[in-house]
């Protein structure tokens, strides 16, 4: 996939590495801001197209193909899924390559998703809903050596918060307000 930003022909890093250190400095100082809290809020707002706000960015929209009753004016849930998992990824090298000081030229992630519709349809309890399998490629360009872009590999692929979130049994918990009555437990304010 081709990028529509200018690129210089090897990533200028530094800004990267300055940010990282001061945020690991300031953890050592004060080791309970580690724990951070990321939210989004959702809603739908049409058929099956919804809005996401994140922080202060503009809303999100969230949208299906027409086959699954949507207009497609936007990506779906599970291809946003597949979107942080390869922007996370490239985000890891990006960090990780900037502390370690190994130049990159490139990173690109290829992620593919492998969903059977009957599962998300109720056809077959046997099939899951989501993801059966989730296969990506990783292209890196950078004038360092193999073995150093195989220890890089190898600390990004075990320090990726979204690659770890998917392939990690994680808690997922929930409630359900109906008409202003909660049903269920509600997540902690933190």
């Amino acid at each position: 996939m081709a990028s529509s930003f200018p690129r210089e022909e090897t990533m200028s890093q530094e800004t990267v590495k300055q940010a990282l250190l001061g945020t690991i400095e300031a953890i050592k100082k004060n080791p309970k801001s580690s724990a951070v809290v990321f939210r989004a809020a959702t809603e739908l707002v049409e058929d099956v197209r919804c809005s996401a706000k994140i922080r202060d960015f503009d809303l999100m929209q969230v949208d299906e193909p027409a086959e699954l009753g949507g207009k497609n004016v936007a990506p779906n849930p599970v291809e946003l899924v597949l979107a942080a998992l390869g922007t996370c990824q490239e985000i890891m090298y990006s960090a990780y390559a900037s502390v370690m000081d190994i130049p990159l030229s490139k990173v690109s992630v290829d992620v593919k998703g492998y969903l059977d519709l009957k599962g998300l349809f109720g056809m077959d309890t046997s099939i899951p809903p989501g993801f059966r399998k989730i296969c990506y490629e990783t292209k890196i360009e950078s004038p360092a050596d193999s073995e150093t872009i195989s220890k890089l590999v190898q600390v990004v692929e075990s320090h990726c918060p979204v690659y770890d979130t998917l392939t990690r049994a994680i808690e997922v918990t929930g409630s359900v307000s109906i008409n202003g009555s909660v049903v269920g437990a509600t997540c902690p304010a933190t």
